[in-house]
């Protein structure tokens, strides 16, 4: 049986990086959510290889009434010629209550247009781990970014 898994677990890595794409250096933007955290960030992305990279999200969460600070850690890949798909985990501190530390995953779907702009769609579930943070909290935002 491990070696059943361990021959699934080699084939899709390959697969996954057989279909991964170069992506951009930089990119800059807003990031507007709803769902558990309604609010806006700042983000950026930098480019830490060929499809990763880290995401740190500024903003404000919970209908604009706390300050939100978030990294992740994502991995990119192609679904077609200007669609990607990526996924990731990271973490955060939010002050709700007090500061409240959680930890996130994200997952999502990006448009590359020919000009320098990136759309996206993603998914965000967030764990509070300590803090006036419980339980599970999850949004859904929309991304617009600027790719340098």
């Amino acid at each position: 049986m491990k070696k059943i898994y361990l021959t699934f677990g080699l084939l899709l890595t390959t697969i996954l990086t057989i279909n991964a794409q170069d992506i951009s250096e930089n990119a800059i933007g807003l990031r507007f959510g709803g769902g558990d955290g309604v609010g806006g960030e700042i983000t950026y992305q930098k480019a830490l290889g060929n499809n990763n990279r880290l995401e740190i999200d500024l903003g404000l969460a919970n209908e604009f009434t706390n300050f939100k600070a978030t990294g992740l850690y994502e991995w990119v890949w192609s679904l077609e010629d200007k669609f990607n798909w990526y996924a990731g985990f990271g973490g955060g501190i939010v002050s709700a209550d007090g500061t409240g530390i959680y930890g996130a995953g994200v997952v999502g779907i990006e448009y590359n247009f020919n000009a320098p702009i990136l759309l996206s769609i993603d998914y965000r579930p967030e764990i509070g781990i300590a803090g006036g943070l419980d339980g599970l909290n999850s949004n859904v935002a929309l991304s617009v970014r600027y790719q340098f």
